[in-house]
């Protein structure tokens, strides 16, 4: 059996890990254009005390299409991207999920959950939670269903407090919002407003990836200006506690 290291090799090398700096939003580490927050953090209700992102996912490029495959392929192939984002999400959490929570103010987390699916099909079977509750070392004893769907009728990529329901009350639990992609951040702000609805006391988000337009405005010159090799020891998190 590879180990963690062996599966994220390849990773490595498309790998682009957001970093804090003007021109990108403080919550979810897209490009802005002279504004502290993007257009979508900016016009969604927030709930979530931070939001850690590993990478941006550029469209139609690697780590877009691992994210796409893994979920929506019934394939030995798919499996097998499943197993690798799984190492992924192992490996920066054993290096960082202590940063994540001393930016939320806590120890640890107590919980480890996932977003729901924006699709209800896809959603009893999503393989995300397959990865944070039985791959992934570091999730494996700590995770819980603590979300489902509520049945609203809510429109896509929109913030809605109706969206998802809580499994059971959490009294004053700290919780780990794991979700492989974040676009608008709606989902998984809506998630976090029903756990806290529902009684956590802390909800940060990890994603794996931040997707991106290369197209759009100055995504291009921006993501060609990511010139240093991912690395694995350094996150976001870690920069900034680094220019305080």
């Amino acid at each position: 059996m590879p180990s963690v290291d062996e599966l994220t090799a390849v990773y490595t090398n498309f790998l682009l890990a957001p970093r804090p700096g003007p021109d990108v939003c403080t919550t979810c580490g897209n490009f802005t254009r002279g504004y502290e927050r993007c257009y979508a953090c900016t016009h969604t209700e927030s709930h979530l005390e931070l939001v850690a992102p590993i990478s941006y996912s550029v469209a139609h490029e690697q780590l877009h299409h691992a994210l796409a495959q893994y979920k929506r392929l019934k394939t030995p192939a798919a499996r097998r991207l499943t197993v690798e984002l799984a190492a992924v999400l192992w490996r920066h959490l054993t290096q960082h999920e202590r940063c994540i929570a001393s930016a939320a103010n806590i120890d640890h987390f107590e919980i480890v959950t996932t977003v729901p699916s924006s699709d209800k099909q896809r959603d009893e079977h999503h393989p995300l939670r397959d990865v944070v509750g039985d791959l992934v070392g570091p999730t494996r004893g700590r995770y819980e269903r603590l979300l489902a769907r509520s049945g609203a009728e809510t429109p896509p990529r929109t913030f809605s407090h109706d969206k998802f329901k809580a499994t059971r009350p959490l009294n004053g639990q700290s919780v780990l919002l794991v979700d492989d992609t974040w676009t608008t951040g709606a989902s998984a702000q809506s998630a976090a407003a029903a756990l806290k609805l529902a009684g956590a006391t802390t909800v940060a988000a990890v994603v794996i990836g931040r997707h991106l337009n290369r197209g759009w405005h100055e995504n291009d010159r921006r993501l060609r200006g990511i010139t240093q090799p991912f690395d694995w020891n350094r996150c976001a998190l870690c920069e900034r506690d680094l220019a305080v």
